[in-house]
C-alpha cells in the first residue's frame, strides 16, 4: 500500500518565523522581551527589517505568549475599565473624551518637534510635575542613522534630544522589561502597534498596568520601506555607508527630511521622501492592514492637521505646527488640562470627529477597510489578526458588496505576487545589531 509522507507539524521557530514571513511583523522588539536575548533576539535582518532572529532554545509555550501579545497577530482597542459613561466612542474615531487643536507652549519645542510639539511638551510636563521618573520613548539610533532604538528619559533634556518622527524601523519594546525592573513609574511614547503591544504584554506583566501612569501615541499612517529610504538616499546622491544621521520631519511643520554625512548635508522636502499624495506612500504590508493607526488604546493621541491628510508644498515652508489632540481617556483628559494649565501647551480650541476626519481622511479609509482585509488574509490560509473592541465588523457592514470584494481581491492579488511576504528572518553578515538597553 502506497501512503503519503507524514508532514511534521511546525516547530516554535517556524510558528515565530510565519508572523514575519506573512508580513505582520513590526519589529517592534517585544517577542525578544518577552522569551529574553538568549532564546530571540530582534534586529536587523537581511530584509533590512528588523525581525526576530531565534537565538537560543525556544518552546511551544512562549511562542503562544508572543501570538497573544504581538500586534501582528493582536490588536485591542482601549481596555475596557478605561471606558466609562462619560467617553464618547465615535465609530472611525473610537473613544475620546475631549479632542483639541493645541501646540507646545515653548517655540523651540514646538520647532523642533514633529507636528506641533505636544508629545514632547507632555512628557518634559509630566518629569517636571514629578508625575514620572522616566518616558521611554525612541530616538535616532546611534548605530543605523535610518532606524530608530528605545531610550529611557530622565530629564526634559534628555527627551529633547530625542525629538522628531522615526520612519524607519524601531524595537521599541526590545528592552521594556529592563525598564519595568526599575520599579518606577514611567510614561511611554510609541506608535499604535506598540502601545497594543504593550497592553497585550499587560495580561501577563502586572508590573505593566502598575508602572505605566501615562500612555501616549502618534497618529500614525505607517513607516517607509527600507527599499524606499534606501531610494530617497539615491536620489540625494547618498549612499548608506555614508550617511551619518537622518532627520525625517521636524525643524518645522513637517521641516525637510535632512540627510548627513561627514562633509555634506542634503534636504528634501518632506513630500520628496513621502510623495505628494498617499497612492506614492510605501509602507510594509503590516501598516497595510492595520486595523488601529489612530492609537485607540493610549491615553492620548496627537496627529497633523493638515486638510487632506498631506501638507502643502508651499504653506507648509512656514508652518509653526498645530496638533490634534485626542484624549480618550480621563489620564489622558486630566493630562491635557493640566499642562494647558502649567503653561507646558497652548490649546487653540475644541473639535470633534468630523475635523479628525478631515485632516486624516487616510485613516478612516483605512479603518473601514480593515476588517475587509483580515477577512481576506484568514481566506487566504494566513494568520488573520484577532482584533477587540475596534468596530471593525460594525464598519466593515457599512461598506458595499463591491468595496468589500474590491478589497479582498486587493489583498488576494499582493500575496499572490509576493507583495505581502517577506523572506524567513536571517541576519546579513554585513550588519550588525541596532539598538542598546535604556
Amino acid at each position: 500500500m502506497t501512503g503519503s509522507a507524514t508532514v511534521p507539524p511546525p516547530g516554535p521557530a517556524e510558528r515565530l518565523h510565519a508572523i514575519v514571513e506573512q508580513g505582520l511583523c513590526i519589529g517592534c522588539g517585544l517577542c525578544q522581551a518577552v522569551a529574553g536575548p538568549g532564546s530571540i533576539s530582534v534586529r536587523r535582518v537581511a530584509s533590512g527589517y528588523e525581525a526576530p532572529v531565534v537565538t537560543g532554545p525556544l518552546d511551544h509555550a512562549t511562542v503562544d505568549t508572543i501570538y497573544d501579545v504581538c500586534p501582528g497577530t493582536r490588536i485591542d482597542g482601549l481596555p475596557d475599565r478605561l471606558v466609562d459613561k462619560r467617553t464618547v466612542v465615535d465609530p472611525v474615531w473610537g473613544p475620546w473624551r475631549r479632542i483639541v487643536r493645541a501646540w507646545a507652549a515653548d517655540p523651540d519645542v514646538r520647532h523642533r518637534g514633529s507636528t506641533g510639539g505636544v508629545l514632547t511638551a507632555l512628557c518634559v510636563h509630566l518629569l517636571e510635575s514629578g508625575q514620572v521618573d522616566h518616558v521611554l520613548h525612541v530616538r535616532a539610533s546611534s548605530t543605523e542613522p535610518t532606524f530608530g532604538e528605545p531610550t529611557l528619559s530622565s530629564t526634559p533634556d534628555e527627551v529633547l534630544e530625542a525629538v522628531g518622527s522615526r520612519y524607519g524601523p524601531t524595537a521599541t519594546l526590545r528592552h521594556v522589561t529592563d525598564a519595568l525592573d526599575l520599579g518606577r513609574p514611567l510614561a511611554f511614547v510609541g506608535k499604535p502597534c506598540d502601545i497594543a503591544a504593550l497592553r497585550n504584554w499587560g495580561r501577563h506583566d502586572p508590573r505593566v498596568d502598575d508602572l505605566v501612569r501615562v500612555w501616549l501615541t502618534p497618529v500614525c499612517g505607517g513607516f517607509g520601506t527600507p527599499d524606499a529610504t534606501r531610494g530617497f538616499l539615491d536620489r540625494v546622491g547618498i549612499h548608506p555607508a555614508e550617511l551619518t544621521a537622518l532627520r525625517y520631519r521636524g525643524h518645522g511643520c513637517p521641516g525637510p527630511t535632512r540627510a548627513e554625512t561627514a562633509d555634506r548635508v542634503e534636504e528634501r522636502h518632506y513630500l520628496d521622501f513621502w510623495g505628494d499624495d498617499e497612492s506614492q506612500w510605501t509602507l510594509p504590508w503590516r501598516c497595510k492592514v492595520c486595523p488601529d493607526g489612530i492609537g485607540e488604546a493610549a491615553d492620548l493621541a496627537a496627529s497633523d492637521t493638515w486638510p487632506g491628510g498631506s501638507p502643502d508644498r508651499v504653506t507648509s515652508e512656514t508652518d509653526p505646527g498645530t496638533n490634534a489632540v485626542v484624549a480618550r481617556t480621563e489620564v489622558g483628559r486630566r493630562l491635557l488640562a493640566e499642562a494647558e494649565a502649567a503653561g507646558a501647551i497652548e490649546v487653540e480650541g475644541d473639535i470633534g470627529p468630523a475635523e479628525m476626519g478631515e485632516y486624516q481622511p487616510h485613516q478612516v479609509r483605512k479603518k473601514y477597510a480593515a476588517g475587509p482585509r483580515h477577512e481576506a488574509l484568514g481566506a487566504a490560509g494566513r494568520i488573520q489578526p484577532v482584533t477587540h473592541r475596534l468596530r471593525l465588523r460594525d464598519l466593515a457592514a457599512e461598506l458595499p458588496p463591491d468595496e468589500v470584494a474590491r478589497q479582498h481581491e486587493g489583498v488576494r492579488i499582493r500575496i499572490a505576487d509576493g507583495r505581502a511576504t517577506q523572506p524567513t528572518p536571517s541576519i546579513d553578515a554585513t550588519e550588525s545589531p541596532t539598538g542598546g538597553s535604556p
